[in-house]
């Protein structure tokens, strides 16, 4: 990872960032993260959050926070806040069927999971997810070890579900999807921009912290990580490119500064 100061300036036209750990400090978000969310888009750089965080959070987020739109659940689905009609809009990658009919399956992984990993919980947002089961192993208990974390992951996995580790919670969803496919779906759709000719992607840039950024990290070349990344050296199997000397929010504001600078 090379250090901030090498990314290059001017070209960026869209801002992709993770939230946990990457927007806020110790599960808070900071009036510094905020404000360099906010100095981004005024100006004029597109921000969209691309989060696992659930629906619930997703609908405060694109209505509240300064920012143009934001990815949820690990790719599931990505809302906006449509100005010209003062509505929110929710595009998701499943109809409501689909999703209707995963609620028994992914009960069945909650409950063997619960059931088989002593200390680890349901993440207390899963009550507004939409595609996801999240398990909470260091949010609101105590953290747990890797291997007990890596066990959770296999569960998931041996169940037929996608699972991904955040700096928080394991995520596991049914479905062949990514933050990264999203992103792909939504700048195509709302932008009308293709993330897979070259010259767009290198006018995007993603900051993240965590194993599930990992598809981001390896697809745009202006990749960065909070120097928290540093966290997971070894679980990640692909690393970003560039990497904040500050971490979590902080790092945050730091690469915003590096943007923005004249």
């Amino acid at each position: 990872m090379k250090p901030l100061k090498e990314l290059p300036r001017g070209q960026a036209e869209t801002v992709f960032t993770d939230i946990d750990d990457t927007l806020t400090t110790a599960g808070k978000l900071s009036a510094q993260a905020y404000e360099a969310l906010e100095s981004l888009q005024r100006s004029g750089l597109r921000v969209i959050p691309v989060t696992g965080r659930p629906a619930g959070w997703c609908d405060h987020i694109a209505r509240m926070w300064p920012v143009d739109g934001i990815i949820g659940e690990n790719g599931a689905l990505y809302m906006w806040h449509d100005a010209a009609t003062g509505k929110l809009r929710t595009r998701h990658l499943f109809n409501e069927e689909m999703r209707r009919n995963n609620v028994a399956r992914l009960a069945a992984v909650r409950e063997k999971i619960l059931r088989e990993v002593p200390g680890c919980a349901l993440a207390s947002d899963q009550f507004c997810r939409q595609y996801d089961l999240a398990i909470d192993f260091c949010e609101d208990v105590p953290l747990l070890e890797l291997d007990v974390i890596d066990y959770i992951v296999r569960i998931m996995e041996n169940a037929g579900m996608s699972a991904k580790i955040s700096s928080i919670h394991v995520n596991g969803w049914f479905g062949d999807y990514d933050k990264l496919s999203m992103a792909r779906l939504m700048m195509q759709e709302r932008y009308g921009v293709d993330i897979d000719d070259a010259d767009a992607r290198g006018r995007c840039v993603f900051v993240g912290d965590s194993p599930n950024d990992a598809p981001m990290f390896a697809y745009f070349p202006l990749s960065v990580g909070v120097a928290n990344v540093l966290d997971f050296t070894g679980r990640l199997p692909h690393p970003p490119r560039f990497i904040t000397q500050q971490s979590c929010g902080a790092g945050f504001a730091e690469l915003t500064r590096h943007l923005l600078a004249p």
